[in-house]
């Protein structure tokens, strides 16, 4: 799919070493006055030629620049880098070919999925949002004055943040169903074949500013970011964040991976076992962050190099996406001991000023504003 749209991107530098080419074709010296009267006359229509050369090189590449737009390697890749998008190529984007995408088992994932949507609303993304929910969820012959809790938060999303409400009957195939197996309904954006491109999205998750840009990547399958906090152990990507062209074919193609699947798979093995190799890759910087970076004491992973210095303010200024990921701790809507978040959060390193805890401060500003939001939203508090 090709669209009339460009993203800034990350270019190898072209650089023309002046010198040498003047090196090259000045003359060489003479004794004959007549000789070097001629060769400075060619000389200086060799400098003409080699000056527009040089020009329209430089203007080609300046246009290439403007025309042309690739992603490298996210762990080279500065912060933001392929984030920003030529503000005049927006305006002719046909936004209804692509789509967000949130799934529902139960109250807790259809809260945090309305949360999503909540979230792109606030920050007016202009994509359309898809939410996949469970058929009994919402019984359309039931008036709204008499619908379930959860029937009443699928219609707030379709009234007040425009979602497309997609009704679904998940069965697996005679397998339990459990968190491993209900991971997979993720991979039905494969099958939302209405749009051009989908992004999923995992709910569990904090959305920052909106990812609209990332529907104007490159034609490919499937991109996604890295799972940067695996490097260099692990060289895979994380599913937290993809981008699908659907279709068909490559539906039909995952579910068969899904039926003859390993017990101890989830949705990022999935992906990882079909398109490890051939994704493109989205940087995580700004696309992915996880919480437990702020509580890390070595961040090259994610900075791409071990000589830039780590900054808080600046890690949360610039992401667009973070999820949730501290282990012992629980995900922010399930109850968790105090103890437990003391011990995982973010430490205060000491200076000649005293104590330094910007980390711990966003870290926990992140949980407290996910229940507030949770509250807000879907008027539910944190479970106790």
């Amino acid at each position: 799919m090709s669209t009339n749209s460009r993203l800034e991107g990350v270019f190898p530098s072209t650089q023309f070493n002046d010198e040498k080419i003047m090196q090259d074709w000045l003359p060489q010296p003479s004794n004959s006055v007549s000789s070097r009267t001629d060769k400075v006359h060619s000389s200086s229509r060799r400098l003409r030629i080699v000056a527009g050369v040089v020009a329209t090189s430089l203007l080609l590449i300046h246009l290439w620049r403007a025309l042309t737009f690739t992603f490298f390697d996210d762990r080279y890749t500065p912060a933001g880098a392929g984030s920003q998008v030529d503000a005049s190529h927006l305006a002719n984007v046909n936004w209804s070919r692509f789509a967000y995408t949130q799934y529902a088992t139960d109250r807790d994932t259809l809260c945090n999925a309305v949360m999503i949507f909540e979230s792109l609303h606030r920050l007016e993304s202009k994509a359309d949002r898809v939410l996949l929910y469970p058929l009994e969820m919402l019984n359309p012959l039931v008036p709204e004055e008499n619908a379930s809790d959860d029937a009443r938060l699928l219609l707030r999303a379709r009234d007040d943040y425009h979602v497309h409400l997609v009704p679904i009957t998940i069965h697996f195939g005679g397998i339990d169903a459990d968190p491993r197996t209900e991971s997979f309904i993720k991979l039905l954006a494969f099958n939302q074949t209405s749009y051009d491109r989908v992004l999923a999205l995992d709910s569990d998750s904090v959305l920052l500013q909106h990812m609209d840009e990332l529907f104007l990547l490159p034609p490919a399958t499937v991109a996604m970011p890295h799972a940067y906090w695996l490097f260099p152990d692990e060289e895979i990507f994380s599913s937290h964040v993809m981008l699908v062209q659907p279709s068909i074919r490559e539906f039909n193609r995952v579910m068969r991976k899904v039926k003859h699947a390993e017990p101890t798979y989830y949705d990022m093995d999935i992906i990882n076992d079909l398109y490890r190799k051939k994704a493109l890759v989205i940087p995580h910087r700004p696309y992915n962050l996880i919480t437990s970076e702020f509580a890390s004491s070595h961040h090259g992973p994610y900075l791409g190099s071990d000589d830039e210095v780590w900054d808080p303010t600046a890690a949360y200024g610039e992401a667009k996406y973070i999820h949730f990921s501290d282990w012992p701790v629980t995900k922010p809507w399930l109850p968790t001991t105090g103890d437990a978040l003391r011990r995982r959060q973010p430490k205060c390193p000491v200076n000649n000023v005293g104590e330094l805890c910007t980390a711990m401060e966003i870290w926990n500003g992140l949980y407290n504003d996910f229940r507030a939001q949770r509250e807000r939203v879907c008027h539910l508090p944190v479970k106790r």
